[in-house]
Order: structure tokens, then C-alpha cells, then sequence
């Protein structure tokens, strides 16, 4: 006869024979850092990412869908932004406190540069005809006031998976 403390030994064993094949074949996870740039390749969007633990030899630049750093992504937009627009040779004054933005102030947008995700929904920002100035826009004023410029941005950023 068998006592319980061998079979619960064998069942151990089964498990963790299981427990190491799973491990496997499931993907090393690796820490993101910092984000440290942005392009888009191909119409995907790709940032530069500095990895915890790892020297900047290391760094790499992955696809969007690839990551899940939301945070340290909008950071990195909100601070490039930031100097995108401090560095803005405008001669136009920058609007500030309660006075239009935008659309508001009867501009004419040139193009989308970027969207954004934040606190109030997805934004783009938006380049105006006449001015090197960007802007932040709700996608909701943009889909009613230029829907033919968003199709547009969408279209030069979609991917088709077409299989073999």
C-alpha cells in the first residue's frame, strides 16, 4: 500500500513539471524606465525605451502595441510637448488663461501632428495654417470641424494584417 505522503510527493512533482513548462512558454517581462523618444515607422507608432536594470547600450525602440507604460508615455508627450511649444518661433502671442483656443479662434488647421490620450478624452494635436504654433485639440471638435482631415491621419496610420 502506497501511503498519502507519496502520492501528495508525485502530484508535487506533476505540478511543478507543468508550472515549468508554462514558464516557458510564457514571455520574459522587462521594465520600462523611461521613455526617451518617439517616431513612426511605417505608420506605427514606435518610442525609445530605456529598460530598468539595463545600461542605454540596451535601449530600444518597440511598437506601441508592444509596450504598457501609459504613464511614462504621456509623461514623456506632456514634456516634449511642453518644449515643442516653448520653442515655438510664432510671431503670434500664445493664447493663455480663458481667452480661444483653436478652433475658437476661427484658425484653419493644416494637418493632425499627433493624437494624445488624457484625463479628458483623446486629443490631437494640431498644427494651424499660417502659424508654426501647435495645439491641443478634443478629438470631438476635430471630428466635427475637419472629419476629412481625420479620416486622413487615421488612413496614414492603419495597419492591414494580411495573412500568407
Amino acid at each position: 500500500m502506497v501511503s498519502k505522503k507519496t502520492k501528495l510527493s508525485k502530484r508535487r512533482k506533476k505540478q511543478s513539471r507543468k508550472s515549468e513548462r508554462i514558464s516557458e512558454a510564457e514571455p520574459k517581462l522587462f521594465a520600462v524606465e523611461k521613455v526617451l523618444g518617439r517616431r513612426i515607422v511605417e505608420g506605427k507608432v514606435e518610442y525609445l525605451l530605456k529598460w530598468k536594470g539595463y545600461s542605454d547600450a540596451d535601449n530600444t525602440w518597440e511598437t506601441e502595441d508592444n509596450i504598457n507604460c501609459p504613464d511614462l508615455i504621456e509623461a514623456f508627450l506632456n514634456s516634449h510637448n511642453a518644449s515643442l511649444s516653448g520653442a515655438s518661433t510664432s510671431k503670434e502671442p500664445r493664447d493663455t488663461g480663458d481667452n480661444p483656443r483653436g478652433f475658437a479662434r476661427g484658425l484653419e488647421p493644416e494637418g493632425i501632428i499627433d493624437a494624445k490620450q488624457s484625463s479628458g478624452g483623446l486629443m490631437f494635436v494640431m498644427k494651424w495654417k499660417g502659424s508654426d504654433e501647435t495645439e491641443l485639440v478634443p478629438a470631438k471638435e476635430a471630428n466635427v470641424k475637419c472629419p476629412q482631415m481625420v479620416i486622413a491621419f487615421y488612413e496614414e496610420r492603419i495597419s492591414w494584417n494580411s495573412s500568407p
